[in-house]
């Protein structure tokens, strides 16, 4: 027999959401046949599943030993990098991610940031090793592999629950900053329909008027990107992005249909443009960064961050350019 005390971590999640990841070989059905034979108790009692866990239920698994190792696969795959901490509390973490990482597994064989985020945890005592056969820490908002910036992720159920809902209502307001090909002036709120190619990984952008219900692609979905330039020169623009819907490839492709491609977009960017920032600054992917992230105001345990914002400072080659090409800022923009 083995028993599981809950913790504030895996609070707030169904006991049978908890029990699928923690007996990770076992089918469904087989778990739920143990909780009406009793073979799976919660607080001693018989349950059904659908029990919301509170910090201090006890979960008895009634198996010998050698049954659970065959239910229980260990996932945990340790990976070490020095991680660019924001901010941290007991139910999340805010880190800057470089370009060239994975936010998530892509394929069996990837290291992610979840992966360094999970060892990250293990080492500083926040996370065991026994925990995380039932509770795994994620990321809430994904960045492409080669876009950098702040990436929310959870340490908590309560903390992966909370921040989800926040990004899935769009309470919590996402900026980005860009490096963009030709002047650009002023501000502007672009809005279109978005269609995605699955197959090549691509999205194509449909101007919002001009189109009828009747001749739109059914996968077509309403976007809006806002900007606001915060610096140019004769043939490259800094750009603020509000990212008002959070579309797949969205504001690179939005940009790039009004003729203003992200420098280093190598899907919907200008080669000849690319070739030349490559040649002279070592550009080697988009120049697309998460750069602050502003709540909302918010009650209850979460509170603390009513309000707040964080940044993540613009990457060192954004700097570079920023200082050879001779930019002119606007009014009121810091420099950084």
């Amino acid at each position: 027999m083995r028993q599981i005390t809950v913790t504030e971590s895996e609070a707030g999640q169904r006991f049978d959401k908890l029990l699928v990841k923690y007996l990770n070989e076992a089918p469904a059905s087989f778990i739920y046949k143990m909780l009406r034979k009793k073979n799976i108790t919660l607080n001693g009692k018989k349950a059904a599943g659908k029990e919301l866990l509170v910090p201090g239920d006890e979960i008895r698994l009634y198996f010998s030993e050698e049954t659970l190792e065959k239910l229980h696969r260990d996932t945990v795959q340790e990976a070490h990098a020095d991680l660019d901490i924001l901010y941290e509390d007991e139910d999340i973490i805010l880190i800057n991610k470089p370009a060239g990482m994975l936010s998530q597994k892509a394929e069996q064989e990837d290291i992610s940031l979840v992966e360094y985020l999970t060892t990250y945890l293990m080492e500083t005592g926040s996370l065991t090793k026994e925990k995380a056969g039932w509770f795994h820490p994620a990321v809430c908002n994904r960045l492409d592999r080669n876009t950098s910036g702040i990436v929310i992720a959870g340490k908590t159920v309560a903390g992966l629950q909370e921040m989800s809902r926040m990004l899935k209502d769009r309470s919590v307001h996402k900026y980005y900053r860009t490096l963009v090909c030709g002047k650009m002036e002023g501000k502007e709120r672009l809005k279109g329909l978005l269609v995605k190619d699955r197959q090549k990984n691509q999205v194509r952008i449909l101007p919002e008027t001009g189109n009828t219900l009747q001749n739109l692609p059914d996968q077509a979905l309403p976007i809006e990107t806002e900007y606001r330039v915060l610096a140019s020169s004769g043939d490259i623009s800094l750009l603020e992005i509000w990212l008002i819907t959070g579309r797949s490839h969205q504001i690179r492709a939005h940009l790039a249909s009004i003729g203003h491609p992200i420098i280093g977009d190598a899907k919907y960017g200008n080669a000849e443009v690319n070739s030349r920032y490559r040649q002279r600054f070592g550009v080697k992917h988009q120049l697309l960064h998460a750069h602050r992230l502003v709540f909302p105001k918010l009650e209850g345990h979460f509170s603390y961050l009513s309000g707040r914002e964080f940044t993540a400072p613009l990457p060192p080659v954004y700097q570079k350019i920023l200082k050879q090409t001779e930019v002119t800022w606007q009014p009121g923009t810091p420099a950084d």
